[in-house]
């Protein structure tokens, strides 16, 4: 048996996995999803990136966990990545569902396809959070209309600084066992960073043709995987 760490995207708590739970559940695995400080039902809290990081280790650690699998989707995949190395010998695998990765010293900010200070120009203007996301960004996803409306109604806004602080790396990335899932619909290639951390062993990738709300598109399929992940290790 494994012990699932689920950590959803921006903008998203633990709710985000409530079609995933269940699969992981039934097929004798313990799963907990995890809501960061910050956003959903813990708005208000303020957070930086170390802070969701510390989430994170706090979970396994107060749950006790062992055979742990940490889950990261999207921006998560950042602080999740960090955890992971925290945990020491409580880890199993790390999955990466569509996800960033953490570069030390680098942020999500750094790494935003329209330049740091543009992103950073965006938090600025919402008073220090990154506004939720829209119906419109979630077109061509593979989504439904009621999953478009349940993402977007559900998300909230997202504290900035956890997007502008660097991350911090005490071995390299690459050293961890991990799976990452690209979702096709959202590129059909991993970033440059992801693509030569699979060139390593311990690494792997796994595509879903969906798009980069898995666990609202695809969530059986996801589970699927997210247990094979479970098998592998």
């Amino acid at each position: 048996m494994a012990d699932f760490v689920l950590v959803a995207g921006a903008w998203l708590g633990s709710w985000a996995w409530d079609d995933v739970v269940p699969e992981l559940r039934t097929a004798g695995h313990g799963a907990h999803p995890l809501t960061l400080s910050g956003v959903a039902e813990k708005q208000g809290v303020r957070a930086g990136q170390q802070t969701h990081v510390h989430d994170i280790v706090e979970e396994v650690e107060r749950l006790d966990l062992r055979d742990v699998i940490l889950a990261g989707h999207s921006y998560s995949g950042i602080p999740v990545g960090q955890a992971a190395e925290r945990i020491g010998d409580r880890l199993r695998r790390v999955v990466f569902v569509d996800s960033n990765v953490p570069a030390d010293g680098g942020s999500f900010a750094s790494s935003w396809w329209q330049g740091q200070e543009a992103f950073e120009a965006s938090i600025a203007e919402h008073e220090g959070f990154w506004a939720p996301l829209t119906a419109a960004d979630c077109e061509g996803q593979g989504l439904t209309d009621e999953q478009i409306a349940r993402l977007v109604d559900g998300a909230t806004p997202h504290p900035g600084a956890t997007l502008t602080e660097p991350a911090v790396l005490t071995r390299p990335l690459g050293e961890l066992p991990a799976t990452y899932i690209k979702c096709l619909l959202d590129g059909p290639e991993p970033s440059e960073d992801v693509v030569k951390l699979l060139t390593g062993e311990r690494w792997r990738l796994v595509e879903m043709n969906t798009g980069h709300w898995p666990m609202f598109s695809q969530p059986h399929e996801l589970a699927e995987i997210l247990l094979g992940a479970a098998e592998e290790s």
